[in-house]
């Protein structure tokens, strides 16, 4: 018998309307003087302002230097503005980047020593300043998880801290706070999303909660996601990938996920490339690899993607479900090989080795994959 434990962030408050409650649960956590963590481009599109009218008239600071897979010195710069300017809370407002910054600041704020000693399992020794999450959008998950993820430009990796002090106080998620979302941003985080809750399905350590949320997610996704990419004001395609994100980071990040986030990593490392793009490509080969251990629970998630799985073998049905992602990712203009990023074959060896030694992520993969066998998923994608 295994125990299961299911945690995520304290309060989540969703619809069209959800931002409208911004005020209400600043004043509720006690926090006059906020600082909103966010990007450049999110402050000239006018999605900031939407949060900016919901301050009740409070005092408040902005720190608009997010960058796509932040590197560690963020965290660093940003927790220097917000000691500076008196701050006595955070508002992460974008992508997983912004969310996982103002996590890292969170975790840094209280304590004493270098950012560095926070990275791992469980280093962070208490609560820090309230954190309210306001994703934009429909992907990361970033909102309800204990994990914020950064990379070491020196060393070549990403590296995150993991800790339930990271759990953000309220998420407040709405689909009106995505609509500016570009359409490559979209499908990229929106496979990252379907990515989340299917190897969430597939994880080690799920449980019934977690397969039933997974299922769902994936549900939602496949019927969501062309419609959110093909027109970016189809607002009820846009709450369901915005659930359904919530859904998948509730799901993976109480299941954990495998083989595909473990092989993104050193291309979001090494290559800079998006962390949603690099689990997007990533997918179908990972899964092909995966459904020697797990077909029959490839055949729920193809179930669940819409595949009349009626007559089909286990084995028959995931390779229908893994052809469906595949389809999926083909139709919102995901790349299909890792050369279109200019990955140079000769680097695929050392990324194998790296990927491999990743047992936070590999533990969790229903396959266990070799450094070998890992090259030849890389080879494959190549």
């Amino acid at each position: 018998m295994t125990v299961a434990a299911f945690q995520i962030a304290n309060k989540l408050l969703t619809g069209a309307n959800a931002v409208e409650q911004l005020d209400a649960e600043l004043t509720r956590l006690n926090v006059h003087n906020p600082l909103i963590v966010t990007d450049a481009i999110l402050v000239k599109s006018g999605t900031v302002g939407l949060a900016l009218a919901q301050l009740g008239g409070r005092r408040h600071g902005i720190y608009d230097q997010v960058q796509p897979e932040p590197e560690i010195r963020l965290v660093e710069d940003c927790a220097r503005a917000f000691r500076e300017g008196g701050h006595d809370g955070l508002i992460g407002l974008g992508g997983g980047s912004a969310i996982d910054i103002a996590k890292g600041v969170a975790a840094f704020a209280g304590h004493e020593g270098d950012l560095a000693e926070l990275f791992g399992v469980d280093q962070v020794r208490r609560k820090g300043p309230p954190l309210i999450a306001i994703p934009t959008t429909a992907g990361t998950g970033s909102e309800v998880t204990n994990v914020a993820i950064f990379s070491d430009k020196k060393a070549q990796l990403k590296k995150g801290i993991v800790s339930n002090y990271l759990l953000p106080d309220v998420a407040l998620v709405s689909p009106i706070m995505t609509r500016t979302c570009p359409p490559g941003v979209t499908a990229a985080s929106g496979v990252d999303a379907l990515v989340h809750a299917i190897e969430a399905y597939l994880s080690l350590n799920r449980s019934p909660i977690t397969d039933a949320i997974a299922l769902g997610a994936i549900k939602m996704i496949a019927r969501a996601l062309p419609k959110a990419f093909a027109n970016p004001d189809d607002l009820a395609a846009r709450e369901d990938m915005a659930t359904a994100s919530l859904m998948g980071g509730m799901a993976f990040g109480n299941a954990g996920v495998g083989a595909v986030h473990a092989l993104a990593y050193p291309l979001g490392g090494r290559f800079n490339i998006a962390h949603g793009v690099s689990n997007a490509l990533l997918l179908p080969y990972v899964m092909r690899w995966n459904k020697l251990a797990c077909a029959e629970r490839l055949r729920d998630v193809a179930q669940a993607m819409g595949v009349n799985v009626t007559g089909l073998s286990d084995s028959q049905a995931a390779d229908a479900g893994v052809e469906a992602m595949a389809e999926l990712c083909a139709a919102v203009a995901i790349p299909t090989g890792l050369r279109a990023f200019k990955v140079p074959e000769e680097a695929l060896p050392a990324m194998a080795e790296e990927a491999s030694k990743i047992d936070r992520l590999m533990r969790n993969n229903p396959r266990k994959l070799s450094a070998a066998e890992i090259e030849a998923i890389y080879r494959a994608a190549w």
